[in-house]
Order: C-alpha cells, then structure tokens, then sequence
C-alpha cells in the first residue's frame, strides 16, 4: 500500500510538472499536448490502443520467457564446462559490441514483419543481462560450501544442481528483473523498423499524422505496461526466493 501510495504521488507530481512546463513555455499541442489532452485521448482512443498494446504484450512476453530460459541454459553451459567458456564467453562479450538496434532490419528482412522479428528483438535484448547475471552468481558461490561438497563426495553435477544452481538464484532474479525492463525496448525497435500492429508502430503512425496526444498516450500505455512486467517479475522472483 506504501509503495502504490508513493507511485501514485510520483505520477501526480509529474503530471503537475508536466502541466507547468506547457503553460509557462506556451508550448503548442503539436509540440507538447498538455496532460489533460493526452488522458482525454487516452480514453476516447482506449479501444485502439488497447488493441496495439495486447500485441506488444505478447511479444515481451514471448521474448522476456525465451530469453530468460535461454539465458538459465547458456549460464548452466557456461557454469559446468571450462571449454564452453574459453569458446562461448569471448563470442557473448563480442556480441555486445554489435549494437542491437542495427540488427532489427536484418531480423524482420529475415523473419518478416509479423511476431518473431519482434520477439528475437526482445530475446537478444535480454538474453546477455539474464546470461551474465546468472552465470557470475554461479561462480560465486560460496568456497565452504563447495569444499562441503567434496568433502561429502558429491559429484560436479550434484554440486551444480543441489548446491551452485539454488545460491545462484538470487542472480538470476536480479538479470530477469533487468530483462523485464529491457524486453519492451527490444519489441518496440522491432515495431519501429517494420510492423503494422502494437504501441511501436500505433506511435510512429501518431506521429507522421501529426496526432501528438496519441503518440503520448501510447508512450504512457507502454510505460505501464513496463512497470507492471517489472512488478510481476519481482513479485514472482520475491515469492520463489522466500519458497
């Protein structure tokens, strides 16, 4: 109750700055919509953007759990063989200097402009943070811990499964939470560079027509639908650490 109490204070006062700044700079509605006008259409135009933001939806959603669960494997991988780390972790560092957004063209000339251009956007977006999260937990596992282990005689995979995998889960929570922040992005650029439905495309349409209020209403829809994935995940990674 505290938390929705402080994000409602948040949101009005950023709203009320918001107001401020178009009055006093006597900014037009093409430029900057006012709040008012922009929750105005946000209501009228509510059927709309309803439509485009479940399309959005589902590709974070889709992304946001191939991602994650290529990331868990690929940290496992990483985790458990010293050859798949002298060969894979130098290709993953070298991945990241490729900036994702010049991939989105290649990916919907390859996939098409329908849902999984989109949703490989998302997926190579978050694939890193959750890998590289997840991975570095696994290796900072506790030395006693490990040394029990072979006291014990238990087997690496034992070891990886029972012991290394459970202390590494607070990581791996950490990258989802990133990666529920960052799928989003990787939907909308893919959005952006060629689709016909969801928040990306509703936005660039708004904006060739000169529809301000909408663009912004669409922004406002997006970044909620943001903080309710972070929310989710959260509230998801919270209750399986306290299990």
């Amino acid at each position: 109750m505290r938390q929705a109490v402080r994000i409602a204070g948040v949101a009005l006062l950023g709203l009320l700055t918001w107001q401020a700044v178009v009055t006093l700079a006597e900014l037009p509605r093409f430029i900057l919509p006012g709040p008012h006008l922009v929750l105005a259409t946000l209501w009228t135009s509510r059927s709309l953007i309803a439509e485009h933001a479940l399309v959005t939806a589902v590709e974070v959603l889709i992304g946001l759990g191939l991602g994650a669960a290529c990331g868990f494997a690929s940290a496992i991988l990483l985790a458990a063989s010293p050859l798949a780390r002298s060969l894979l972790r130098p290709m993953l560092v070298f991945s990241q200097a490729v900036p994702v957004f010049a991939l989105a063209p290649i990916l919907t000339l390859w996939l098409g402009y329908g849902l999984w251009s989109k949703v490989a956007m998302a997926l190579l977006i978050i694939y890193f943070p959750v890998t590289s999260s997840f991975f570095d937990a696994l290796m900072r596992t506790p030395p006693g811990w490990l040394e029990l282990a072979r006291v014990m005689n238990a087997t690496p995979g034992r070891t990886l499964w029972r012991l290394r995998v459970p202390a590494a889960l607070p990581g791996f929570a950490s990258g989802l939470r990133l990666a529920a922040v960052y799928a989003p992005i990787g939907a909308i650029i893919g959005e952006w560079v060629g689709a016909s439905r969801g928040l990306g495309y509703l936005m660039l349409l708004a904006n060739g027509r000169a529809k301000i209020d909408l663009m912004f209403a669409a922004l406002i829809v997006l970044a909620i639908l943001t903080l309710m994935l972070h929310a989710a995940v959260d509230a998801v990674c919270r209750r399986l650490w306290e299990s």
